[in-house]
Order: C-alpha cells, then sequence, then structure tokens
C-alpha cells in the first residue's frame, strides 16, 4: 500500500516539475538590450549611486551589442526619515524612511524622453535595544526600497523597450 501511495505521490510530483518547464517572465531582464552612455545623479548621491550600479551592471551585458539603445540616465534620490510612534516619556520607537526616486531615461539617438517617473516607496521599523541594530535596520529597510525602485524601473524600461 505504502509503495503505491509513494508512487502515486512520485508521479504527481514529476507530473507539478513537468507543467513547469518552458515558463518565462514576462518582464524579463535579459530582454533589455541598452548601454549608458553618460548619467547625472542628484540629490543623495550614495542612494542615487546604488540605483545606478545596478543598471550599470545589467547594461553591461549589452556592451558588445551593437543593436543596443544609447540612453543618458538622469537620478534624482532623496530620503525622509520622519518617527512615527513615541511612547509616553517621547522616546521614538518606530521610524518610517520614505524614498523618492526620480528617474529620466532619454534615448540618445533620437533625442527622445523614454521615462520620466517618480517612484516612491516607504517602510516602517522599530527602534531596537542596541543603536548599531538600529543602524542595521535602517540600511536593510533602505536596500529594500532600493531594490524594489529598481524593480520599478526594470518594469517600466521593459514596457518602453517592448
Amino acid at each position: 500500500m505504502k509503495k503505491k501511495f509513494y508512487l502515486i505521490y512520485l508521479f504527481i510530483l514529476l507530473f507539478s516539475v513537468n507543467g513547469c518547464t518552458g515558463y518565462k517572465p514576462i518582464f524579463s531582464s535579459s530582454n533589455l538590450e541598452f548601454k549608458i552612455d553618460d548619467y547625472t545623479i542628484e540629490g543623495d548621491k550614495i542612494l542615487g549611486k546604488m540605483i545606478y550600479y545596478k543598471l550599470n551592471s545589467l547594461s553591461k551585458l549589452n556592451a558588445n551589442n551593437q543593436d543596443a539603445k544609447s540612453i543618458d540616465l538622469i537620478i534624482h534620490v532623496s530620503k525622509d526619515k520622519k518617527a512615527t510612534s513615541k511612547d509616553s516619556a517621547g522616546k521614538i520607537l518606530e521610524y518610517k524612511i520614505s524614498l523618492n526616486a526620480n528617474i529620466k531615461v532619454k534615448d540618445l539617438l533620437d533625442d527622445r524622453q523614454m521615462i520620466n517617473q517618480n517612484f516612491t516607496s516607504s517602510s516602517t521599523y522599530k527602534v531596537q535595544d542596541q543603536y548599531s541594530e538600529t543602524v542595521k535596520l535602517e540600511n536593510k529597510s533602505i536596500e529594500n526600497l532600493i531594490d524594489k525602485t529598481y524593480q520599478d524601473l526594470l518594469v517600466k524600461l521593459s514596457q518602453n523597450f517592448n
């Protein structure tokens, strides 16, 4: 009886795995063929460079591709950190950090503005007992917001390139 159960389970598992073959995401970053020829970073330079380095590593895949579009990139990033809750003594318990990125992408061949988009995202985090742990949590929140902005920008780029 157990052998039959295991065989049926194995058959269902193999059928499920076989059904996933050929999967391709709709907005794949490998389909984007662009080269960053010029860029400008305004506002918070550190956060702007984080977004730029992610895009630049993707554009380096197309360095030898003659069909890749040459783009000009302008990144303006600002960060806002506010206390959202305090205890009765006035000690801050939780922060909300907001990231506002205005990204402009211009096609250099026909001087056409492809993207002029404002990406806004926010996250909250609690103050920890150790200050260093709070700083680590803040940095992790900023990293997650940068990744979200990057992913949203990739979706916009793939919509404009296709």
